[in-house]
C-alpha cells in the first residue's frame, strides 16, 4: 500500500513563511511527478508547483517567487517553502505524486490528506 502523508501546516500572520512537507511510503517502485495543490474556501482546487523527478520545476503565477518547490529522491519527499504569505493563501493544501508501486507496471495518481493553511493577523 502506497500512501502520501503531510505535515507543516498551521496559522501564520501575513508576511511569514511556513514549509510543508510530504513523505511517501509503502511499496514504492518509482516516483515520478509531485506537486501541490491547494484549495481555497468556495474556490476549486488548483495547482500550486510541480517537481519532476529530475528536479524541473513549475509554479502557479500567484506564487512565483514566494514559493519554492523542492523535492528529497532518497527520501520520497517533496517540500514547499512558503514565504511572504498572504490572506489569499489560506487554504487546505494538497500533496500529489504519480507512483507506480512495486510490482506494478503503471503509474497512479495519489493524493495526500491534505494540510491547512491560515494566514491572518
Amino acid at each position: 500500500q502506497v500512501q502520501l502523508v503531510e505535515s507543516g501546516g498551521g496559522l501564520v500572520q501575513p508576511g511569514g513563511s511556513l514549509r510543508l512537507s510530504c513523505a511517501a511510503s509503502g511499496s514504492i517502485g518509482s516516483i515520478n511527478t509531485m506537486g501541490w495543490y491547494r484549495q481555497g474556501p468556495g474556490k476549486q482546487r488548483e495547482l500550486v508547483a510541480g517537481i519532476t523527478s529530475r528536479g524541473s520545476t513549475n509554479y502557479a503565477d500567484s506564487v512565483k517567487g514566494r514559493f519554492t518547490i523542492s523535492r528529497d529522491n532518497a527520501k520520497n519527499t517533496v517540500y514547499l517553502e512558503m514565504n511572504n504569505l498572504k490572506p489569499g493563501d489560506t487554504a487546505v493544501y494538497y500533496c500529489s505524486a504519480y507512483m507506480r508501486p512495486d510490482g506494478s507496471s503503471s503509474y497512479t495518481g495519489y493524493w495526500g490528506q491534505g494540510t491547512q493553511v491560515s494566514v491572518s493577523l
